[in-house]
């Protein structure tokens, strides 16, 4: 591999940045394509299913023959609310390949003994978020059902590029959630909420499973299917 090729890779891989390298099979010539400039690449199509799949492979044209090799940054999953729900998410994040960081204000809640593994601050989410970073490859997940913890942070994640975004309570209490947020001067239809898939889940395990669906449609489907 060129030496151009991979500092372009290490840059990508520091900044977190979605990138493939493709590479001509019969001349061996590569370039290095970014998600961002994709759809206006002759594999289009072949890119942005791979960037979305995390899936490389061989591409063939008219005329010639590609090997596309994916480097998507690793996927995070942040939750606001070290809840019952929240220990219940972690497992499944994790066994999808998910970083997870948990943030709550609320020492008793944020502990190692009910979250092992996984990066823990028992700090206000404004404080943690600037440091943590909210990208295209983050979830988030606010699970509080307290508008001072949770409010702060969905902010944060609307002015971000995070491909998911779920917020736990009823259709009453996102409505009320949606006002507040107006009000602050966000956006807050990225929101799903109430959070999860409608399987009629019932009790922790059963909603992060609902989450976790949802989470995962987003991904890989975005959220209009």
């Amino acid at each position: 591999m060129d030496v151009k090729v991979l500092e372009t890779l290490e840059k990508a891989r520091a900044d977190r940045l979605a990138v493939a390298v493709v590479t001509d099979i019969s001349t061996g010539a590569q370039e290095v394509v970014s998600q961002r400039y994709a759809d206006e690449h002759v594999l289009a199509d072949a890119l942005q299913d791979g960037f979305r799949f995390d899936k490389s492979g061989v591409v063939s044209t008219e005329s010639a023959e590609f090997f596309i090799h994916i480097h998507n940054p690793a996927l995070r999953l942040v939750v606001i609310g070290a809840v019952h729900i929240a220990q219940a998410i972690v497992p499944m994040a994790k066994a999808a390949g998910y970083d997870i960081t948990v943030i709550d204000p609320r020492g008793a809640f944020a502990t190692e003994d009910r979250f092992p593994d996984v990066t823990l601050h028992a700090d206000w989410p404004d404080e943690v978020l600037p440091t943590v970073g909210l990208d295209a490859r983050t979830g988030f997940l606010a699970l509080t059902h307290d508008p001072k913890v949770d409010d702060p942070a969905l902010i944060a994640a609307l002015q971000s590029e995070c491909f998911y975004i779920g917020a736990l309570g009823s259709r009453k209490t996102q409505a009320s959630r949606a006002d507040r947020l107006k009000q602050a001067g966000v956006d807050p239809s990225r929101i799903c909420g109430p959070v999860g898939l409608d399987i009629g889940a019932r009790g922790a395990p059963e909603i992060a499973i609902s989450i976790m669906a949802e989470l995962t449609r987003a991904l890989r489907l975005g959220l209009n299917k």
